[in-house]
């Protein structure tokens, strides 16, 4: 991606709105635009395919037009181009019947897409250009558009798509059945929502953001969620002073673990420790001290007041209060299960802490019938629900929050209260702003993951710093730590335990390119 001063995943009403600033505020011509937009099609489609012939699949807006401005670049660049038009040159009107006149002018090839045989076109193309329908389409396919759009899904030609695939929302993540697949989309000033949102997401290739000509100071949109670079996640992280001593590089409490989930424990204090905190504890319930200590040995263990399930017992919230003021920063949750002493402690913990606070798993359950608690804090706090915690803790269902994630997190959040939505494309949210991470995969869709994360979060915050940045870095590295042991062991293969020791490429990445 390109970098704008602020990169926002805008939706098609806000896209519109920032062209309309442009013409009104700025003189500048959509037409201009237009050509901007195909010039920078031409250029990618070269970049992915610079000999043979280049299909153009042309529908009957605007992202039309775009798609007969590339074709024409194209063949006065002495390519053989093909233009399939889903909507006939006479039907077009303004600027995108202007770029269809053009390229006809130039001797551009054009079938209606009716008469042609999928099959036998795409069988001639070393690459294809999906400008069918744009950013005001709505998702469903049908007709010929869902027979073309078949016919690539089918082809081993690499798709070059114009701002979104055909069958995707502009807006989220829908998507048709046959919605195009993508190699690349190169869309325009800014990206568009529904680029960055599952499952829509998943078919976009790599997303190039092309700069069509509008002055940066009309692109930012506030209420749009945020979407940053590598450099800005690198920026954030903390690194140690020359005159560093352990206490001064973040002291971490993690209050995790039980009889059943005591790996949980340990994965967050590996992670913790991968994050550059300079003095992690961890406090499991006493059922588990041993157990744990035999596989931490780069931390102190203690052992807090525990039940005969082998989870904590209602005075350990007490023994953590205690021992949490020498700390920097708090994890509580990984694995601490929903017994009567954990929901307590959890409860005691969120209410009485004054540090900051990262709570997760089920100390996010445990808030089920009691969020308001959560209201009570002043210090620094930040959830990490996933989608069906996020449902509970909120009284809606796990497909509510799905339908809109980005929106399900802001209203979850607050002045003082970060929530990470985890998932495809997790949200990062504080007090009317949002983040849509973009790393990540598949392979981190394990148990575990989520306790590497937290602790890696709090790892971050005891360091120092912001709870949103401290959030997004850490949701960052989590996501190319996955993607790096995914390089190694394969999607399938990747477990909860690999991605500690990932964290160090992903660190190294981030530090030294």
């Amino acid at each position: 991606m390109r970098g704008l001063s602020v990169l926002r995943a805008v939706t098609a009403e806000q896209a519109r709105g920032i062209e309309q600033r442009a013409v009104a505020e700025a003189g500048v011509e959509l037409g201009s635009l237009m050509r901007a937009a195909g010039v920078a099609v031409a250029a990618q489609v070269e970049a992915i395919s610079a000999e043979g012939r280049a299909v153009v699949l042309t529908g009957p807006g605007n992202n039309g037009g775009d798609g007969w401005v590339a074709a024409r670049e194209l063949k006065r660049a002495g390519r053989e181009v093909l233009v399939v038009a889903l909507a006939a040159p006479d039907t077009l009107r303004g600027i995108a019947a202007e770029a269809a006149e053009r390229a006809n002018a130039d001797g551009v090839t054009v079938v209606s897409a009716t008469d042609a045989d999928p099959e036998a076109v795409l069988a001639t193309a070393e690459v294809a250009i999906d400008a069918m329908l744009g950013t005001g389409a709505r998702p469903e396919l049908t007709g010929e558009y869902a027979r073309w759009c078949r016919a690539l899904n089918a082809s081993p030609v690499p798709v070059v798509a114009v701002d979104l695939t055909t069958g995707t929302s502009a807006d989220g993540g829908a998507a048709d059945p046959d919605a195009v697949i993508a190699e690349s989309t190169v869309t325009f000033t800014q990206p568009k929502l529904g680029l960055l949102t599952y499952p829509a997401a998943a078919l976009a290739g790599e997303i190039a953001v092309a700069d069509i000509g509008i002055p940066e100071s009309l692109t930012d949109v506030e209420s749009a969620p945020e979407v940053w670079t590598p450099d800005e996640y690198a920026d954030l992280v903390p690194l140690p002073q020359p005159d560093a001593h352990k206490n001064s590089r973040g002291r971490l409490l993690i209050v995790a673990g039980s009889r059943r989930f005591p790996g949980a424990a340990v994965l967050a204090a590996r992670a913790a420790m991968r994050a550059g905190a300079g003095y992690v504890t961890l406090a499991v319930p006493d059922a588990v001290l041993a157990t744990v200590q035999c596989h931490v040995s780069a931390a102190p263990v203690v052992g807090l007041p525990s039940g005969r399930t082998g989870s904590l017992s209602t005075a350990a919230g007490q023994a953590v209060l205690g021992m949490a003021h020498d700390y920097d920063a708090v994890v509580l949750g990984p694995g601490i299960t929903l017994t009567d002493g954990a929901v307590a402690t959890a409860r005691k913990v969120i209410v009485g802490l004054d540090k900051p606070l990262v709570v997760d798993a089920d100390a996010i359950n445990a808030l089920v019938d009691a969020a308001e608690l959560l209201d009570a804090r002043t210090a620094p706090t930040v959830l990490t629900p996933h989608p069906g915690e996020l449902a509970r803790l909120t009284g809606r269902s796990a497909a509510d929050v799905q339908v809109d994630r980005v929106s399900s997190a802001k209203n979850a959040a607050s002045l003082t209260r970060v929530v990470v939505l985890k998932g495809a494309g997790t949200v990062i949210a504080q007090s009317g702003r949002s983040l849509i991470n973009t790393s990540g995969t598949p392979a981190l869709a394990t148990a575990g993951s989520g306790d590497v994360l937290a602790g890696l979060l709090g790892g971050l915050l005891a360091q120092g710093l912001a709870p949103f940045d401290a959030a997004a870095l850490a949701v960052y590295l989590h996501g190319r730590a996955g993607e790096l042991a995914e390089q190694d062991l394969t999607t399938v293969c990747v477990n909860a335990e690999d991605l500690p020791g990932y964290l160090v490429a992903a660190f190294a990445e981030a530090l030294y390119g």
